[in-house]
């Protein structure tokens, strides 16, 4: 289910809450919009139920906007926000940072080092490096951040990294709202990259244990790299490689390029006033400088004008994925895509579920997505199936074609495709009836869509799609042309293609 369908649930969730089911005009009249002059936007829901506000800063920059060879720096801000700023973090900061500035410099000699294969030099560099990174760490005052955080009330804390964006969020009581503006404004205003290459290590281990060791995060990583060929979203986490190379220079030249204010927009949703929300935004982030919002990616993903096919050998179950080539998320065929992955895959009473795990049993499980990694940018209609005990990949990838096809060849009956589009709308009503999903939508929606009206608009859109738009958009999809199928097969039985 896409992001817009889950928001709209939400909306609705609010509305029935505290004002009559159907006056969404009444929900604007509770939105507050206001942009700073350096350009950072705000927007602020006033719901006064409970005396608690969300935080949701949302920055439009992802794993995706990663510079060439220097694959997940943007993950890497996710781990800096938890270390703390200047004034919160550090035993020492002055001592601290004449540390962390040596650490550099240590490194650019051992790098000069390395490309010489002065060995002496390195091996000598190496222990300085370590010796003077153990000195700046011991100025850490661990959590600390977070400690405050907690300690005012605050609940909830957390950050995420996507393809298309980075989120940084918590909950604290109403009457301690202008921590969240103090504590986030000189992050946002210049981050302190303490225990960086600490942090660095913790990410290539998420590497290990996301890709290297998990065999359905390998197939992932496969199905990327075969499917996209130039757009970042062949990558799901980056190469080793580039993550062992990766340093605080790289992280500072990210920060300046997309983390300036007109490149982030904060939702507040909960019992705060919204003069009083502006005031503090103008107290402190409005002396943050403006700089011109990074523009939008230009690699773009070439056509793909044959199907795609490659498998690895592995100790573990089979496993397949399927993905087609779908446009982005403001195409109109959307809203459709949503709901042919409800059609396909919907709990117990889904298509796929039906026929490959209920009736033939030859899936152990089956699902299908509408979009995958991302939606800002071109990406896929992803398929996965696990196969049942004496049946192959083969035989899910064969079910899976038969069950597109019907969509091709015969319209789908009005009771399923209402059941569907009803499940689309309100499916996950019970994760979103919170002040801090509301306060992740608002943002979404103004940055991907221009205007976080868009989820009231894209409620109708989904009530708009008809058996005829099923069957037009999965011709258009779902094409061997566009297809790209990996799969693994135990390592014991690799006998090659097939």
């Amino acid at each position: 289910m896409s992001r817009k369908a889950l928001a709209l649930a939400a909306l609705l969730l609010q509305a029935a809450i505290s004002l009559p089911a159907q006056d969404l005009a009444a929900l604007e009249k509770r939105v507050t919009e206001f942009t700073l002059p350096n350009g950072m936007h705000f927007i602020v829901f006033e719901r006064h139920d409970a005396p608690v506000v969300a935080f949701n800063a949302y920055v439009n920059a992802g794993s995706a906007n990663d510079p060439a060879g220097k694959s997940s720096i943007a993950h890497m801000f996710e781990h800096m926000i938890g270390k703390g700023i200047r004034s919160v973090g550090s035993k020492d900061w002055a001592a601290e940072e004449k540390s962390l500035q040596t650490v550099e410099q240590i490194y650019d000699k051992l790098e000069t080092a390395e490309k010489s294969k002065n060995t002496d030099a390195i091996k000598t560099l190496q222990e300085q490096l370590k010796d003077t990174i153990e000195s700046a760490n011991n100025h850490v005052d661990p959590n600390a951040y977070v400690r405050t955080i907690e300690e005012q009330g605050g609940v909830g804390f957390n950050a995420g990294t996507a393809n298309d964006y980075t989120v940084y969020f918590y909950s604290l009581p109403s009457n301690k709202a202008e921590l969240w503006f103090l504590m986030s404004s000189e992050f946002f205003r210049q981050p302190v990259f303490r225990e960086f290459y600490k942090e660095r290590d913790v990410v290539q281990e998420e590497r290990r244990m996301r890709l290297e060791s998990n065999p359905q995060g390998k197939l992932v990583e496969l199905m990327l790299s075969t499917a996209f060929t130039k757009h970042p979203y062949r990558y799901y986490i980056g190469p080793a490689k580039e993550i062992d190379e990766l340093r605080v220079k790289d992280a500072e030249a990210f920060f300046k390029k997309n983390y300036v204010p007109a490149n982030v927009t904060v939702g507040i949703v909960g019992d705060i006033q919204p003069a009083a929300a502006k005031a503090l935004a103008m107290k402190y982030f409005g002396d943050i400088p403006k700089g011109p919002a990074p523009a939008a990616l230009s690699d773009i993903e070439p056509p793909q004008t044959k199907e795609r096919r490659a498998h690895i050998a592995q100790d573990s179950q089979p496993l397949l994925f399927i993905g087609y080539k779908r446009p982005d998320q403001k195409d109109p065929a959307d809203p459709v895509l949503d709901v042919i992955a409800g059609i396909l895959s919907s709990g117990r009473t889904g298509m796929l579920y039906k026929d490959l795990v209920r009736d033939r049993k030859i899936a152990l499980g089956i699902q299908a997505g509408a979009t995958f990694p991302s939606g800002k940018y071109p990406g896929l209609f992803i398929f996965f199936g696990l196969p049942n005990a004496g049946h192959t990949v083969e035989e899910i990838e064969k079910g899976i074609y038969e069950s597109v096809e019907k969509l091709k060849t015969e319209k789908v009956d009005a009771e399923t495709l209402q059941r569907v589009k009803t499940k689309v709308r309100a499916g996950q009503i019970r994760q979103l009836d919170s002040n801090s999903g509301l306060a992740q939508q608002l943002p979404f929606y103004a940055v991907n869509y221009g205007d976080w009206k868009y989820m009231i608009k894209g409620i109708d859109d989904i009530d708009k799609v008809t058996a005829e738009d099923v069957q037009r958009v999965a011709k258009q999809i779902f094409v061997a042309e566009k297809r790209t199928v990996v799969w693994s097969e135990q390592a014991k039985a690799q006998g090659g293609a097939k």
